[in-house]
């Protein structure tokens, strides 16, 4: 049994409680939530958590439960302390993206994660997913030959709450950035995972819109060895309401794969792979993948049932590229070197 503690329970750690209630080795043995309404709203969705007691910091809950791990979805510049936090407490963690906000604060966590013996996953939850896990083991064999030439889109109706003043998104204080290092920390993740490509140099521009964070971003990458890419992250994209499209394009000098959500039929991830020499795609993936989720992969890896598929070395690559770009921007799309 894992005594789990949950740092954070707004809507989007109800999301977690949803599949975290279903783990038969799980316990939740304590909250951390300032605001009560959320955790109200939380009980009252998810009755087993009636009996567990709530803390008003995770450094008292840390105290208090002594759990065996934790996860955090809390604004994105708490992410640091908190992780850290659990880690000196002798906690696995699994953090919600962005891990943090600075390339500093990531190299910190690598290391006290490593000197710690315990269990640090990002909840990029595309690595549980079957295409994308089809996609980076086929890219690593080869079939792709040398990749040339990759891109990733991500369009979602994102400004319109935040210019609305709904949330705390928008609040460089506690976002660390926008878009970019919200949603599309996503984006930035599962494209560099899936390829196993490291950045080289980065220009980008953003805009704005009035936020004091970034709403769109035009990022270009040079890769080391060569490859090129670009990056595409619309936090204003009109007529998709509440819903997130996505499309990745990586190709190399023997094939291409190309990843659709946008009009696909019944709204489900579309995958094609094209060779090179034909006009047609493959008629099918072989080999699918199974799919799973971050919490039970989480619990799968703390019980030594799977391997870390989203290590904290996927955190700070994210971060990486994701502080290069705001810097190329402020700097008028100056190139800057991802160090």
């Amino acid at each position: 049994m894992i005594r789990m503690g949950l740092i954070g329970c707004g809507g989007n750690m109800r999301a977690h409680i949803r599949r975290l209630v279903t783990i038969p080795e799980v316990q939740v043995v304590g909250i951390a939530e300032p605001n009560e309404e959320n955790v109200r709203l939380a009980k009252e969705q998810y009755p087993v958590l009636a009996d567990a007691p709530v803390f008003t910091s995770h450094q008292e809950m840390l105290s208090g439960v002594t759990p065996d791990a934790v996860e955090i979805s809390t604004p994105h510049t708490l992410h640091f302390q908190q992780i850290t936090d659990s880690l000196a407490a002798g906690c696995h963690v699994l953090c919600e993206k962005p891990m943090v906000c600075s390339s500093e604060e990531a190299y910190a966590v690598c290391e006290k994660a490593a000197a710690s013996g315990r269990v640090i996953m990002v909840s990029y939850q595309r690595h549980q997913q079957a295409l994308y896990r089809w996609m980076r083991e086929f890219i690593a064999a080869g079939e792709l030959g040398a990749l040339q030439f990759v891109t990733a889109q991500q369009y979602q109706s994102w400004y319109e709450g935040r210019v609305a003043g709904k949330g705390w998104r928008h609040l460089a204080h506690l976002s660390g950035g926008g878009q970019l290092n919200d949603s599309g920390s996503h984006m930035v993740d599962i494209l560099l995972h899936v390829t196993g490509l490291r950045p080289a140099v980065v220009t980008a521009f953003q805009q704005n819109l009035g936020l004091e964070v970034d709403v769109n971003m035009g990022i270009n990458v040079q890769f080391e060895g060569g490859t090129l890419g670009n990056i595409a992250i619309v936090g204003q994209a009109p007529g998709i309401g509440g819903k997130v499209y996505e499309d990745v394009t990586i190709t190399g000098d023997k094939a291409g794969l190309y990843y659709r959500t946008m009009g696909t039929p019944e709204g489900k991830p579309l995958l094609q792979l094209r060779m090179r020499g034909k006009t047609e795609p493959e008629p099918e993936l072989p080999g699918l993948p199974e799919e799973s989720d971050p919490d039970h992969a989480f619990v799968d890896v703390i019980l030594g049932r799977a391997e870390n598929e989203a290590p904290a070395e996927c955190g700070l690559r994210t971060i990486q590229l994701s502080e290069a770009a705001w810097k190329s921007a402020a700097e008028g799309g100056t190139p800057v070197r991802v160090t």
